[in-house]
């Protein structure tokens, strides 16, 4: 039995995202009515200026006053996809006063204060959904959320971000540097006119922060994450990386801490071994690798930008808050139960590959090893210019010269599993060092 009475939807935006919502609502009101158990109507769009038009929103359905439209009092859902911290939060706030459930996209809002938002949702007796906020239109924190309800999340190491992922690739692919692969990404859309939130990884630490308070059931905001962009990393980054069978990505990487007293929650560029199956996304797209405990490894992948994808994932909430609203039931909320602190990033343990410009000369070697032996970092291979440096012949090649003229050698050491802290204390003793010219990349290792 369908139900009669329409169910009423505000939509706050109508940009790339909104708009399409806007469109499938109408063209596909049928399906989401045979879906949900009830019509569902598009009764109000508001937008910051009005006067234009908007392709498929009826003109009478656009205003300006959000505070009104979401403050109606008949309002079943609100469909926020303004982004930004205000006004969306107290918009949000407002529909949930006004026993309205809320579907959102705002990755920043929820980053910074999602424990309030579901406190404020929990209290009011409405859902606060918001698949599309990290990869777009993969089903990733439904998942989380309830498929891996009764399992233990040990790990979620993920590509958050198709624009960085695409410069990555295309760096990879064809050499280029960061400048150019920057352009073309640009050029051809991924890439916004200020890239500043992609590139310097705002946006993937505060996709982190939501994965990492889903899969660990604690608070995690966007402060407590670790972040790098990847405006410094270079050509020969690249290169070093294929010459040790690996790719460069910009990687989200949260892990509950193996005594499970604290999370840690961080975003930088690290080399990859090419057998993970991270290595092998390329172009815009995402993909989230997740490590439980009962269900073992699993990678979910798709675009996770776009306006059809992305809208995509907003419906797909919209759906379930509807049964919800139906069926007079909320889903289930974002369960903190746990208070793990988040450990800064000095004591997170992991591999580093470090590029040195030294002096040519004997000695050399043996001092670098002594600094990283002094700080308790252990040193897995040495390359020198490319090839690698075994045992035997250190030495010669390193410390020798072979036959190159002084002061051109480029040493990349790459070690075994330490501290943050130690790798950082390893550094600024290098950089002390008469024999080292420059640091020129440190790196870190992972999924091994």
């Amino acid at each position: 039995m369908m139900r009669t009475r329409p169910l009423k939807v505000a939509l706050l935006g109508c940009g790339v995202v909104g708009s399409e919502v806007a469109r499938i609502m109408t063209t596909d009101a049928a399906d989401l009515a045979a879906r949900i158990g009830a019509p569902v109507e598009l009764v109000g769009v508001a937008v910051r200026r009005a006067g234009r038009a908007r392709a498929g929103v009826p003109e009478h359905l656009i205003t300006t006053d959000a505070e009104a439209l979401v403050n109606r009092g008949d309002i079943d859902v609100v469909i926020e996809v303004v982004g930004g911290i205000e006004p969306s939060k107290h918009l949000i706030l407002s529909a949930f006063a006004n026993g309205a459930s809320v579907v959102s996209a705002n990755k920043a809002l929820l980053a910074k204060d999602g424990a309030e938002l579901h406190a404020a949702a929990a209290a009011a007796g409405v859902d606060l959904y918001y698949e599309a906020a990290v990869a777009g239109a993969i089903p990733l924190l439904r998942p989380l959320r309830e498929s891996l309800a009764g399992d233990k999340v040990n790990r979620v190491l993920g590509i958050v971000n198709g624009t960085t992922n695409f410069i990555m690739d295309k760096m990879d692919s064809t050499g280029a540097g960061y400048s150019e692969a920057l352009e073309e990404a640009t050029a051809l859309g991924y890439a916004e006119a200020d890239p500043t939130a992609d590139v310097e990884g705002f946006d993937a630490a505060a996709k982190a922060a939501i994965l990492a308070g889903i899969a660990f059931h604690t608070k995690v905001t966007a402060a407590d994450v670790y972040r790098e962009g990847i405006t410094e990393v270079t050509a020969a980054d690249i290169a070093s990386a294929k010459e040790m069978g690996c790719v460069v990505k910009l990687l989200a990487i949260c892990e509950r801490a193996a005594d499970g007293e604290s999370v840690t929650a961080r975003v930088h560029p690290a080399m990859l071994p090419l057998s993970h199956p991270l290595a092998s996304v390329r172009e815009a797209y995402n993909a989230v690798f997740v490590e439980a405990e009962a269900a073992g490894r699993l990678m979910f992948y798709g675009p996770g930008a776009g306006g059809a994808p992305t809208a995509s994932a907003v419906l797909g909430d919209l759906v379930a808050v509807c049964r919800n609203k139906v069926n007079g039931t909320t889903g289930p909320g974002d369960s903190v139960y746990t208070q793990l602190p988040a450990k800064p990033m000095d004591q997170v343990i992991t591999r580093y590959h470090v590029s040195l410009d030294v002096d040519d000369r004997a000695g050399v070697l043996a001092q670098v090893a002594s600094v990283f032996a002094e700080h308790g970092v252990s040193i897995d291979t040495v390359r020198q210019q490319g090839r690698s440096v075994g045992s035997g012949d250190e030495v010669a090649s390193v410390e020798g010269g072979g036959g190159r003229r002084a002061g051109d050698a480029s040493l990349v050491v790459v070690t075994h599993r330490a501290t943050d802290a130690a790798l950082s204390a390893t550094v600024d003793k290098l950089r002390a060092l008469d024999s080292v010219r420059d640091v020129a990349s440190i790196m870190r290792v992972e999924g091994e």
